[in-house]
């Protein structure tokens, strides 16, 4: 199975001018669909006519711009024309990934976040771009497919506060739904982590090796998508931005709260990780150490056996015994008494069959 880079950039040729956009070699034909809500009503629909966008505002009622994909420079562009939005937002947007962050301007509070999936037993992180503006919220990916169905679900049903708290409350029902897609592709780690320890103790092979460095890889890149959006919230929280009123601010609150867990769990696994490795390596190290001895010990038995084999092997005629009757079997018994004695001097000292030490009470 090919790897997915750890980090790679889109960005276009060295000195190009600000706002130049590159979008990613094969990305989809952007979808729009949209959801324009009060109170009372809700509408739902998809859009292909981009222009159409400048009618979905209305007073009193908010509308989401849901844009999957990047495929299509003139359909962004224009996007950004209808809602005014920076020539450099929509570099930010488009040329993914950049780090998660808060960016405030005259009509809009860019959020830039992290997406976590599990795509084919590998973990994927995918860049969510939320627009908060007066009246809208309009949220940019990469590609098809998310996991915001639960925030798209609590809109039609109409529960809680979502539909009449504005649009700061809808860019935060997203931010949280998406941080908290990272819970089960971490619980997913932990099973692998907790399988792994079980078998490296009575089972390590170079497969638990392969297997360890892919999950400090996904730990790392899923630290890398929630470090920074702590830090982000926190800034968000401390600078007192327009857009984010008191009313929601408690809700932003416990958003940092999990991403505040998420990296405490993320760090613990790494320590695990790590500690799951040197214990790998201690063990195959301690395996290797074994066979050397059982090899140095069958050495050391068998080198005064081939001196005394070597002697006797010798042509002279005048060597001593060497006409003896039952000269053989006696030098067969000296080398085997030499044998023994030997076994019995290696168990003694511990290196056959023993720790060489004592035994190891618990005082508990």
């Amino acid at each position: 199975m090919a790897r997915v880079p750890i980090f790679r950039k889109r960005h276009p040729p060295v000195g190009s001018r600000p706002g130049t956009l590159v979008a990613p070699e094969g990305s989809p034909r952007p979808k729009i669909r949209v959801m324009t809500y009060s109170v009372d009503s809700l509408d739902e629909f998809d859009v292909t006519d981009v222009d159409a966008l400048a009618h979905v505002t209305a007073p009193g009622r908010v509308a989401w711009i849901d844009i999957q994909g990047l495929g299509d420079e003139p359909l962004l562009r224009r996007v950004a024309e209808i809602f005014d939005i920076h020539v450099l937002t929509l570099e930010d947007i488009v040329n993914a990934p950049q780090r998660p962050k808060a960016e405030e301007f005259a009509k809009q509070l860019l959020l830039i976040t992290r997406m976590a999936t599990i795509k084919e037993q590998a973990t994927e992180v995918e860049q969510v771009s939320v627009l908060v503006g007066e009246g809208y919220v309009i949220s940019v990916q990469e590609t098809y497919g998310d996991c915001l169905d639960p925030v798209r679900q609590r809109i039609r049903d109409g529960r809680g506060h979502i539909r009449s708290a504005g649009p700061s409350y809808l860019a935060y029902a997203i931010v949280d739904t998406i941080i908290d897609g990272y819970y089960p592709v971490i619980e997913r780690l932990t099973t692998r982590i907790m399988k792994i320890e079980d078998r490296v103790l009575t089972n390590a092979s170079s497969g638990l090796l392969h297997a360890l460095n892919r999950i400090k890889t996904d730990l790392l890149i899923i630290r890398r998508g929630v470090w920074p959006q702590q830090e982000t919230i926190s800034r968000l929280l401390r600078d007192q931005s327009r857009f984010i009123p008191e009313g929601v601010r408690p809700f932003w609150r416990d958003t940092l709260d999990h991403c505040s867990q998420l990296v405490d769990v993320v760090d613990s696994h790494r320590e695990l990780a790590n500690g799951l490795m040197n214990t790998y390596l201690s063990v195959s190290s301690n395996r290797t150490n074994e066979v050397m001895k059982v090899l140095t010990i069958m050495a050391s038995i068998f080198i005064p056996l081939t001196f005394v084999a070597g002697i006797y092997g010798m042509n002279f005629r005048e060597m001593p015994e060497l006409e003896k009757h039952g000269a053989y079997p006696i030098v067969l018994g000296v080398m085997a008494l030499m044998a023994g004695g030997m076994l019995l001097f290696f168990r003694q000292r511990g290196w056959l069959g023993g720790d060489g030490g004592d035994e190891y009470e618990d005082e508990s």
